[in-house]
């Protein structure tokens, strides 16, 4: 069922039709209609989670001094210009509004058309709130932030009740270092500011936001780039200059590489860089200088690798060895094929893992082009032909106590074939 087209030829009908799903859904009857599968999987964790579907529980907001404080930290505050111009130029006459939420679904901006503005109030969306999918059920910012793709929530497709009256279309906006999610922008409104083009429109805005961060990042660079010309001018032996992210800004008397995986504890003095073994780490405005020590192998004896899991979009991946330890946030493709990996330790194909990832085994070329950003931060502790870990190395996961919470935004089809086959009795 195509719920934006229905609902811009006959609102009323797809919000009914909609309705008669849920209410199916929910009881364990057959639906009219099988509702769109982003939805149906969110409805499910809801029910796992124990979100109440028929009460309204709102968790208190923030004070405005803590909204403030999180506006003036938020990297979000940089791209609201671009927001603002590509989203709120026909708010009033949209009837919508405007909402931007930070990593962990607190509503930091919103802006639009003040009769609407009102209405969300009355559903407690409101400057502070909340809007997580796990706190408040199914709905534009918390979906999103979860699946980390956009995603339009229509009518009785909120999982509680109370949001059916309203309407709504939210982007995950990534930082473009790192892929880590920075918050979620969403267009909502009543039922009737329902148009097929929304997700399109604000998906398209979102990626302009991005195309901002990414240029901020190349400027600082350019700058840094200017700090570290006459330092590496000076020195011998292998050096570089990279930003606090590990973005390389210069190098000296090595090979260029684009980034280098940085503990996450680093700082001044002597330190292990998985790209470079011991280094001497220098700190530079805006970034760090790493002197590389004599070329002798890192101690690599006793490795341990631990993949955790726990946590939704928190996944990690650590190594301790006898040169020191680190960790390092996974993006969710890099935590699917680590965990694939962690399974198969016999190792896997860029093949096997297309077809793992994808459903594909001819989407050899992505898988290659991701697994070679893996191994610059994992390095030799990543073999290939076959892509497996190390054989000396030491390899521990730490899982959800539900398998259905491994991975939960995870679409791989061996993943769910992992979490089908760990929670079957």
């Amino acid at each position: 069922m195509d719920v934006t087209q229905l609902a811009a030829m006959d609102t009323s009908r797809a919000a009914r039709v909609l309705s008669e799903v849920r209410s199916a859904r929910l009881s364990g009857q057959p639906a009219p209609v099988p509702p769109r599968r982003v939805i149906e999987q969110s409805w499910e964790r809801m029910l796992r989670s124990g979100v109440d579907p028929d009460h309204d529980v709102r968790a208190d907001p923030l004070s405005r001094e803590e909204v403030q404080r999180r506006r003036e930290t938020s990297v979000l505050r940089h791209v609201l210009p671009v927001l603002r111009e590509g989203l709120l130029r026909f708010a009033d006459v949209a009837h919508h509004i405007m909402v931007v939420a930070d990593e962990e679904g607190r509503v930091l901006w919103r802006e639009g058309s003040a009769p609407v503005l009102r209405k969300a109030d009355g559903l407690g969306f409101e400057l502070g709130a909340d809007w997580r999918e796990d706190v408040v059920g199914t709905n534009g910012l918390g979906t999103p932030a979860v699946v980390r793709r956009p995603v339009q929530v229509f009518a009785s497709e909120h999982f509680v009740r109370s949001q059916a009256v309203w309407t709504c279309a939210g982007a995950p906006l990534t930082d473009p270092r790192d892929g880590r999610l920075l918050g979620v922008v969403d267009v909502s409104g009543p039922l009737e500011t329902m148009h097929p083009a929304t997700l399109a429109w604000v998906d398209s805005v979102a990626k302009l936001a991005e195309a901002r961060l990414r240029e901020r990042h190349l400027e600082s660079l350019e700058r840094l780039r200017a700090v570290a010309a006459p330092v590496l001018a000076r020195l011998t032996g292998r050096a570089l200059v990279v930003d606090r992210d590990g973005w390389t800004a210069a190098v000296s008397g090595m090979p260029y590489t684009r980034r280098v995986a940085l503990p996450k504890s680093l700082s001044p003095g002597t330190g292990w860089v998985p790209a470079l073994g011991m280094c001497s780490v220098e700190p530079l405005a805006g970034g760090w200088l790493l002197r590389a020590a004599a070329d002798e192998p890192a101690a690599r004896e006793a490795t341990r690798i631990v993949l955790d899991l726990r946590q939704a979009r928190r996944w990690t991946v650590a190594v301790t060895g006898g040169a020191g330890s680190w960790t390092r946030e996974l993006s969710p493709r890099h935590a699917e094929l680590l965990y694939l990996l962690a399974v198969h330790r016999t190792g896997r194909s860029a093949s096997d893992l297309a077809g793992d990832v994808f459903g594909d085994p001819a989407r050899t070329v992505t898988v290659r082009a991701e697994m070679s950003r893996v191994r610059r931060y994992l390095g030799a502790f990543l073999e290939h032909r076959p892509y497996r870990f190390a054989e000396d190395a030491e390899v521990d996961m730490l899982l959800p106590d539900d398998p259905h919470d491994v991975l939960p935004h995870s679409t791989a089809p061996a993943v769910g074939r992992l979490r089908a086959c760990a929670s079957a009795p």
